[in-house]
């Protein structure tokens, strides 16, 4: 019996002695990092805690609040998987009013949204353009529809701001500044490809797919540069607007470059790619096409009613939790934030989801003033979150049930499973780590307002993650 006790005496007395070195260690590197020049006024939040035991094994500014980016995910993330579920899914019903006679609708063919994000997403099979389309107007034709007069995109199940406010100018008109409706298509994006000059200051080339946003026109005020200055074009197109402009630069040396753009009317432009669907396969060549945005649309007979006929449903919850977090897609983050408040209070918005977000994670030990949100995806520099809060979050999901989903859609960064988080001045990681002993730990660090390029800062900061390894 003794000899056991001193076993496990010994056994503890190791342990401890580890954690020790590792927060020596920690502290040697931190304090390496806080001396670098391009950290003079920087702020940095650290928080370490030992996964199992919940131990905290090292704490820098874990209670001031900085600019996340995108470890802000997690938090939304985390609360999606328990409020909505693991097997949610998104639907999208197709239905019509008035009357079907002699082949042809007398009424109107609706497409109600109810916020799908994976709508015509080329990342889930189920969900492609072709697939989805072919669907559709097969089930309009086993109507016995062959001739319609007009097709109408209904997105007021939820509000009509698509973008959340405090999102900026330069980010909103591009691919991750993509706003998201109740009636969603190709996560609201579209290419634009551009082909530089002959000389440095010439004039670039731009060309939209044929079909693309025929509705919108862009204004290129894009200039060739010099060789290897890469992509530095912008596209500025505020929602509902349809004029926006090319800014920005691009290489002498970039002849065939894509950029995708945001989608500034999401409903109007899926309704108007189902009318292009339906025309081509033999329907009304001259259908009206509307949607509730529209200034053709009178709006006092809405809300309207219809008869469903199909219904369309996304992947499970969790498969677009893996995209949303392994491929950081910000316009996921402001579904789930807006589906949220649409299965509590049957409208989904912003503000009430962010609202039922932060006081779950306040029920679950994360202080309401430790949560300044603005958003679900951390792309507006206005959000403001603790290391402390990431952890806790992290820690949380690892009670659960749905927590494997949860921390294989994780990307790995340094060999550790962690989200990242990059927006101008401010770069965070947050996640996972089994160290070669065996040792868990559950980690996020956060630097604001540091000097240089991010890809400095990162070098930096996984000096100090290596230090858990």
């Amino acid at each position: 019996m003794k000899t056991c006790q001193l076993v496990i005496g010994s056994f503890f007395i190791s342990i401890m002695a580890f954690s020790q070195n590792v927060q020596q260690r920690l502290d040697s590197t931190v304090k390496a990092m806080l001396g670098d020049s391009t950290m003079k006024h920087a702020l940095m939040g650290l928080y370490v805690v030992n996964s199992n035991t919940n131990e905290v094994l090292y704490d820098l500014n874990s209670q001031i609040g900085l600019a996340p980016a995108s470890c802000q995910k997690i938090i939304t993330s985390i609360a999606a998987f328990d409020l909505l579920g693991k097997e949610y899914k998104w639907k999208t019903e197709l239905g019509y009013d008035g009357t079907i006679k002699n082949d042809s609708l007398n009424g109107t063919l609706y497409i109600i949204g109810y916020g799908d994000p994976t709508l015509g997403s080329w990342r889930y099979e189920a969900t492609k353009e072709e697939n989805v389309l072919h669907t559709w107007v097969h089930a309009i034709k086993g109507l016995g529809i062959k001739y319609a007069t007009s097709v109408f995109g209904y997105d007021r199940k939820w509000e009509s701001a698509t973008v959340p406010g405090g999102w900026i100018w330069d980010d909103i008109g591009n691919y991750y500044g993509a706003g998201v409706s109740a009636l969603n298509w190709k996560e609201n994006q579209y290419d634009v490809k551009l082909q530089a000059g002959d000389s440095i200051g010439a004039k670039v080339k731009i060309e939209l797919p044929e079909g693309t946003l025929d509705e919108i026109y862009l204004e290129n005020e894009l200039v060739t540069q010099k060789a290897k200055t890469g992509d530095n074009a912008y596209i500025y197109l505020s929602p509902y607007s349809f004029t926006g402009y090319l800014r920005g630069s691009i290489g002498i040396d970039d002849k065939h470059l894509t950029i995708a753009g945001a989608v500034p009317n999401p409903s109007m432009n899926m309704t108007n790619v189902l009318a292009a669907a339906m025309q081509k396969a033999g329907m009304d060549k001259s259908l009206f096409v509307g949607s509730f945005n529209s200034p053709l649309i009178e709006k006092k007979n809405f809300p309207i009613k219809y008869r469903t006929f199909y219904t369309q449903y996304s992947p499970p919850l969790d498969s677009v939790n893996f995209q949303f977090l392994r491929h950081s897609i910000n316009l996921y983050g402001e579904a789930f934030i807006k589906t949220i408040a649409y299965e509590r209070t049957g409208f989904g918005s912003t503000d009430s989801g962010l609202a039922i977000v932060k006081r779950f994670w306040q029920e679950r030990g994360i202080e309401k003033s430790a949560l300044h949100l603005v958003d679900g995806s951390g792309l507006s520099p206005q959000n403001r979150i603790t290391a402390n809060s990431l952890v806790t979050a992290l820690q949380y999901a690892r009670t659960k049930d749905w927590f494997n989903s949860f921390h294989e859609a994780l990307p790995t960064y340094n060999q550790m499973k962690l989200k990242s988080g990059t927006i101008g001045g401010a770069k965070s990681f947050a996640g996972y780590h089994k160290a070669k002993n065996g040792t868990e730990y559950t980690v996020a660090i956060i630097v604001n307002n540091f000097d240089g390029s991010a890809s400095n800062v990162v070098k930096k900061m996984f000096a100090v993650l290596d230090e858990l390894k």
